[in-house]
């Protein structure tokens, strides 16, 4: 991947449009909570990408960095959680997109509340998603880049509408100093881990190291456009959204798609509902694409490190993927599929699944940034295990100093990203309010956890001796 991809790849993996529309519903008091989010993770993880990922170019990413921070077996663990966090990634951000599938006929409407219309969608999309990864990242790139490119355009169209909806009926939902003060709510609580969890994917390129063209060159410049494009992008889509509907009409699963149609339907604009969700649920499917192709390189490293079967090392000897890793994935995340929607609705069976990925997620991720403290005595790696064929050559002086920060910098970028990411697995295990069976939601939010760590320190420890 170039510059260019590269950019895409950030944005199709940084930003979700399903979370503004959870924002929206908050009120006034989210953008407060995203320039937080921004400010104590997308910036922190960023700058500490920027730096490892200069330092410690590899395939694997963040599981070389903290694999050389804390040994071994914590560095299995974080990629086995990374990869893990993905399974209900799959299904939850499909079932956004299936949501807005539903807008583009009227007929569609009815299957809004059938659990089986968005598996029947979910298991689909993660078929095609698995076989056009496993064809060759060369062609699979086209359905991330598709994703990023189909993002820019329902936001673009939800920004038009909330202004011209704000010049024309006013706005709808009133903005006064106290509705900007976040309040400490269980459901707004939730949100703020959601807002945590929805800056993450600067990390997601650095897994994929030596399939980037010019790693240390094109890194930071690719996170540094990337990382204002997501903060302008979930800020101003949330402004936006709430100039044109309430926030109490604005839900997790439909809010984006209620704001296109309510606009649209007040301005007698016919069309615009049907094209945008469209593009809404195609830039979802790229993102889903996006995270099949990174996380299954961690398995495949771990498969050469010989902490997984011997298997998970191999490429296609055609299509030269990991093709046992990626079909791995998509066939868990199917699993996940059906975990999520067992005994609750559609509505809290997404909520739920949002809550294991935030859990699972932010464990590698303190992992992380614990490393970035970790490592600043360790000797960078030489230019000579970069195996970019072309040569690397000096960054202009801004790059340069990002990607050599010193070690009080370092120290406090880590420690500040470390404190955000524990907060967030402390609110992910607050059930929702609108859950009729809480205890079943937690069991199945902290034994779907549990059993992930488990079966991850038996595959480490088996395939270690094994191994040896």
């Amino acid at each position: 991947m170039g510059f260019r991809d590269l950019v895409l790849f950030y944005v199709v993996t940084g930003i979700s449009l399903r979370w503004i529309a959870t924002a929206a519903g908050h009120g006034p008091s989210s953008l407060v909570i995203w320039l937080a989010g921004w400010l104590l993770l997308y910036v922190p993880l960023a700058l500490s990408v920027i730096h490892l990922s200069s330092r410690f170019p590899a395939e694997g990413g963040f599981y070389v960095w903290v694999k050389k921070a804390f040994g071994e077996r914590t560095g299995f663990l974080s990629a086995w959680m990374y990869w893990a966090s993905n399974l209900p990634y799959f299904p939850g951000v499909l079932y956004f997109a299936a949501s807005n599938i539903l807008f583009l006929s009227p007929a569609l409407r009815p299957y809004s509340q059938k659990p089986a219309f968005f598996m029947a969608f979910s298991v689909f999309i993660l078929i095609g998603l698995t076989v056009l990864n496993i064809l060759g990242l060369d062609l699979a790139k086209w359905a991330h880049n598709l994703g990023a490119i189909a993002m820019w355009v329902p936001t673009l169209i939800v920004i038009f509408l909330g202004i011209v909806s704000w010049r024309h009926f006013g706005s709808a939902t009133p903005f006064t100093l106290h509705s900007f003060i976040p309040t400490a709510r269980v459901q707004d609580m939730f949100f703020w881990s959601i807002v945590i969890f929805s800056f993450i994917g600067c990390e997601s390129a650095s897994l994929m190291g030596e399939e980037i063209k010019d790693t240390r060159r094109n890194i930071p410049p690719a996170l540094l456009v990337a990382g204002f494009t997501v903060a302008i992008c979930y800020m101003l889509g949330t402004f936006c959204v709430l100039l044109a509907i309430p926030s109490t009409e604005s839900s997790n699963l439909d809010g984006l798609a209620q704001a296109i149609a309510h606009a649209a339907l007040r301005l007698q604009i016919r069309g615009i509902t049907e094209f945008g969700t469209f593009l809404i649920a195609i830039s979802n499917i790229g993102a889903a694409g996006a995270y099949l192709a990174a996380a299954a390189r961690l398995p495949f490293v771990a498969g050469l490190d010989g902490y997984l079967p011997a298997a998970f090392g191999k490429l296609h000897p055609r299509f030269k993927t990991p093709w046992v890793s990626i079909l791995g994935q998509g066939l868990f995340g199917i699993f996940f599929v059906f975990l999520g929607q067992a005994g609750t609705s559609v509505g809290n069976a997404y909520i739920l699944l949002a809550s294991i990925a935030v859990l699972i997620t932010m464990v590698p991720f303190a992992l992380l940034f614990a490393s970035m403290i970790r490592l600043q005595d360790r000797p960078r790696f030489p230019d000579d295990l970069h195996r970019d064929p072309a040569p690397i050559r000096t960054a202009p002086a801004p790059i340069s100093k990002l990607t050599s920060l010193s070690p009080l910098t370092c120290t406090l970028l880590g420690s500040v990203g470390f404190c955000t990411a524990v907060f967030a697995i402390g609110l992910s295990l607050i059930p929702p309010i609108e859950e009729p069976h809480k205890l079943l939601y937690i069991l199945k939010l902290i034994g779907s956890s549990m059993a992930f760590v488990v079966l991850g320190l038996f595959l480490f420890h088996f395939n270690r001796s094994q191994k040896r």
